[in-house]
């Protein structure tokens, strides 16, 4: 039997172990509508109990047995070490090695369990459930193809199971083929339009696809089936986060965490209420309630590679060595690091301090931090688990304390006031700033106004906080400014149809790469005479440095704490939109304004 791998010191350690590297998507509140069913449920249980009594090897039989009472007394170590003995006896058995898997998934060791229900699929080919049990791992461990083939497996085994629709629409959901899993559930919801399971799905897969309020259609209905449906009403409120209804969504997510069991589904809901929180202004409570994504029992945690004790709000500082990692997207790193400056200063001139970011801001972070060790973090899976470390710090154990980034705010933001005015926190080169200035000079002439405008994350969720292109027609057409194109990725469809349609021609700049080269990026963003954005990488690096950044916001944007600006930018300017979705009316806001401060274009 294969054993879990030893708890990795650093992440040098799990690169020599040959763990594959691996990208996290930050922590966020997502829709409870993940997969139905559960490998221990009574029923399941029972059907284990009937094939151990219909094995025809009594010597193992006992060991079986005791190995099913184990899982239904949540006791997966025991139920593990019963099915190893009865597999010692007899490798070839089908049943053993379910158990297993059972065992190993509730033990949280997901690389195991995986192996062993594939053993036992392999010994036991016509019991579609191990297949739909498999899946649902696959699925929590994010491999959503394999689950979609798993369940779709099941459901042509069972094609009246409304469980196992369910279980495939979210697997297709979760790839984004939204119109494929709305066909998957319509059957299922005709043959049982009272199961508020399938409307909460549904209500999803419309929530993903930038229409929360069309969603919250479907929650009404799930509620309207079973109103103490928990899941249903945390989706409804965060769906109601998303139009900007503050209340409406605390409301719903506090009754829905007053209600939930499952501590999985606890940490998410705290997480979501962490947001809603923030959004209101009641800072210190959901920097708190933020600390969901650090529980183990959180589905997506980032576990750290760090043996030292953690810092905590009200620790003193003076003098010590501390670690901070940096985390989340890369545009909440530079977000975040408005609290670095406090952070040295508590330090003092005896203390020392290190920083692992994301590897493409290590040398901005330098610049900014010149006292402090920057390095690359690195992330890894290791057994179906996200794993970070900080591979540069050559001795890890000469540091006193550690901590995640943003876990800082709970000791250095509680309150909107406590956000400094700064002129900013981070610092381009400045012989590249000149050096871009140059460049910008013999563009076409007029005021030069960096632009983006969409996200290469391609959910629908994502997009919600990024107009359509087709909307940035009044503030492409503002005379006298030249537009300078700061969009990373591939841009040049967008910049063919101004010209074409609008005659306005979007100028690229030469010699950069706008994804990669981030400090050369935060020069150019300080060369220009304004950023104009929605909140990303991008836009977060040109504020951060100090350069003027006019940002389109959203309802329900967390990152404006419950006020109309962007406290962590004080020169920042917020535009935002009247309602979800209404994008026509704050771009024409836009076009004024930039007429206004731009009049004739220089």
């Amino acid at each position: 039997m294969s054993l879990p791998p030893p708890r990795l010191k650093t992440a040098a350690s799990a690169t020599a172990l040959g763990f594959p590297e691996a990208a996290i998507e930050p922590a966020r509140a997502r829709m409870a509508v993940g997969t139905a069913g559960d490998s221990a449920s009574a029923a399941a249980l029972a059907r284990l109990d009937q094939a151990v009594r219909e094995l025809k090897a009594a010597s193992i039989e006992p060991m079986l047995q005791n190995a099913v009472a184990a899982i239904r007394n949540e006791d997966a170590k025991a139920a593990g070490e019963w099915a190893i003995k009865a597999l010692e006896m007899d490798e070839k058995n089908g049943v053993g090695w379910y158990l297993l898997a059972i065992a190993r998934e509730k033990a949280g060791d997901f690389a195991n369990s995986v192996r062993a229900y594939e053993m036992a699929l392999g010994l036991l080919p016509d019991q579609a459930e191990i297949a739909n049990d498999m899946g649902r791992l696959a699925y929590r461990m994010g491999m959503k193809e394999t689950a979609e083939k798993l369940f779709a497996h099941y459901l042509r085994r069972y094609p009246q199971s409304y469980e196992a629709a369910n279980n495939l629409a979210c697997a297709i959901r979760d790839q984004n083929r939204f119109d494929e899993a709305v066909e998957v559930l319509k059957p299922a919801i005709m043959g049982k339009p009272d199961d508020p399971l399938l409307w909460n799905t549904l209500g999803s897969v419309i929530a993903e696809q930038s229409d929360p309020e069309g969603a919250i259609t479907f929650f009404n209905e799930a509620l309207r089936w079973d109103p103490g449906f928990v899941k249903a009403r945390y989706n409804r409120g965060n769906a109601l986060l998303a139009i900007g209804q503050m209340e409406g969504a605390l409301a719903d997510c506090q009754a829905a965490l007053d209600a939930a069991i499952i501590p999985s589904e606890r940490m998410m809901m705290q997480l979501a209420r962490s947001t809603i929180r923030i959004c209101l202004g009641d800072l210190g409570g959901g920097w708190d309630d933020y600390e969901a994504r650090l529980d183990p029992q959180f589905a997506d945690v980032t576990n750290f590679m760090c043996d030292q004790p953690r810092w905590e709000p009200g620790s003193d500082l003076a003098g010590k060595r501390l670690v901070i990692i940096g985390e989340q997207g890369l545009g909440d790193e530079v977000l975040f690091a408005n609290l670095i400056p406090d952070v040295l200063a508590d330090l003092g001139p005896e203390g020392r301090l290190a920083i692992a970011v994301e590897p493409r801001l290590v040398s901005l972070f330098q610049r900014a931090f010149p006292t402090a060790e920057v390095g690359p973090h690195a992330t890894y899976r290791i057994d179906g688990h996200t794993v970070r470390g900080a591979p540069f710090l050559a001795d890890p154990d000469a540091f006193d304390l550690w901590t995640p980034l943003a876990s800082l705010l709970r000791g250095y933001r509680r309150s909107v006031e406590a956000y400094p005015d700064r002129e900013r926190f981070m610092r381009a080169d400045p012989e590249r700033v000149a050096y871009w200035k140059g460049v910008l000079a013999e563009a076409p002439a007029g005021a030069k106004v960096g632009i983006l405008w969409k996200s290469l994350v391609s959910t629908g969720a994502r997009h919600r906080f990024f107009a359509p292109f087709e909307e940035w027609e009044a503030v492409l057409k503002t005379p006298g400014i030249t537009f300078v194109n700061l969009q990373y990725g591939v841009s040049d469809e967008e910049v063919a149809f101004a010209a074409a349609e609008w005659g306005v021609n979007i100028w690229t700049p030469p010699g950069i790469d706008l994804k990669d080269d981030l400090d050369d990026l935060a020069a150019l963003t300080c060369a220009l005479d304004l950023v104009l954005a929605p909140s990303n990488a991008t836009s977060n690096i040109a504020a951060a440095c100090g350069a003027p950044v006019w940002i389109i916001s959203v309802p329900g944007a967390w990152s404006r704490l419950g006020t109309e600006r962007l406290p962590w930018y004080p020169q920042a300017r917020v535009f935002l939109p009247p309602g979800f979705g209404d994008w026509l009316p704050v771009m024409d806001e836009i076009a004024q304004a930039l007429t206004q401060a731009f009049p004739t274009g220089t």
